[in-house]
């Protein structure tokens, strides 16, 4: 057994680890904004210098959005959704043009997640308009315009109105952080029925700390689960009250992993806790190393907003916590905690390679 050189995280192998050497590449990481431009076409294959170029760049903030997206939708290049966040009025209309014009399911696909991301009101009423009025080649998708929308971050009704589904701001929850405004994993007492071992708090934020003042929650958030079903369990749910109380939801049983007494204490003796400097909004979005409050989340599988038990809607996405940033070795994946503020209501899920 070896210890991390940078981070003391126990590891298998002499060096740094996986998540501190991620860091230190981001860190150096050099970005040529002429040079992506001009190898605009390779982003989509990972092959290609270009792909992780493009995506480090979005990651760290570094991207000129208006112009990259311009160039990208005058190239028809829609591999990378994520060039169109809030894009221009022209390049939107470019965008739905092209949408329109589409004949093939797959380009159709990725023009809609581009107008997601793209969010303006002309893009909500392009993707309404194709929920009422399918194209032909929209029999070859398995969801539905208002579902693409929500890679962006949002969604809409039948009559086309919007919901918001993500915060537009992003910290991050690191090693040595405030633990008073946000924790990870808070040791519990009390027993899952299910398998017999411990709950955990496994976030705790407090809305009006400084830098989480825009979750909109005037107390604090408390989503809880048994980490040794929560994988299982598609997805968890826990209602919590603004004193920092929380009570898990009854599920149906599943599957279930052992963590040992000795696992429990090292997961819940943890020392993450918020870091208030903002960071980009896809600060998490290209990374497994990161856990991410607000902003995008870095989706496994695909991205999933499950429905709230209490009013029936999607639930908001608040934040990811990477699995063996607290436990090296005892799990991997993703771990996504969705919040409904009317209901008071958290809702956990994981991915997995």
């Amino acid at each position: 057994m070896y210890h991390c050189a940078e981070c003391g995280k126990k590891m298998y192998y002499e060096g740094i680890c996986w998540t501190c050497n991620q860091k230190r590449e981001e860190k150096n990481f050099v970005f040529d904004a002429e040079q992506l431009l001009a190898h605009l076409q390779e982003i989509g294959d990972y092959k290609k210098p270009a792909y992780d170029q493009c995506r480090t760049a979005l990651q760290l903030g570094l991207l000129d959005f208006d112009k990259m997206a311009k160039a990208a939708a005058q190239q028809k290049v829609y591999d990378v959704p994520e060039l169109f966040y809030h894009a221009s009025t022209e390049v939107e209309a470019m965008l739905i043009e092209a949408l329109e014009a589409a004949e093939d399911a797959s380009q159709g696909a990725d023009l809609l997640c581009c107008l997601a991301m793209c969010g303006g009101e002309k893009s909500l009423q392009a993707l309404h308009r194709l929920e009422q009025n399918p194209k032909p080649w929209q029999e070859q998708l398995y969801v539905q315009p208002s579902v693409y929308a929500e890679y962006g971050g949002w969604t809409f009704d039948e009559k086309g109105n919007r919901q918001v589904l993500y915060f537009e701001n992003c910290i991050c929850m690191e090693q040595g952080g405030d633990q008073k405004a946000g924790k990870l994993a808070k040791k519990r007492e009390d027993i899952c029925p299910h398998c017999g071992g411990k709950y955990v708090d496994i976030l705790m934020l407090d809305g009006r700390a400084e830098g989480l003042r825009f979750l909109g929650v005037d107390g604090i958030i408390t989503a809880t689960c048994c980490p040794n079903c929560v994988a299982y369990q598609q997805p968890a749910y826990s209602r919590f009250t603004l004193d920092g109380q929380s009570v898990p939801l009854p599920n149906e049983e599943g599957d279930t992993y052992a963590f040992s007494e000795e696992e429990y204490e090292t997961f819940t003796n943890n020392t993450f806790g918020l870091v208030a400097e903002r960071k980009p909004l896809f600060y998490g979005t290209f990374s497994e190393c990161h856990n991410t409050v607000g902003g995008f989340a870095n989706w496994i599988d695909d991205f999933l907003y499950p429905e709230c038990p209490d009013c029936g809607k999607p639930m908001t996405y608040l934040a990811q916590i990477q699995w063996d940033t607290l436990e090296d070795g005892m799990a991997e994946g993703t771990l996504y905690i969705h919040i409904c503020k009317d209901c008071h209501t958290t809702a956990m899920h994981h991915q997995q390679t």
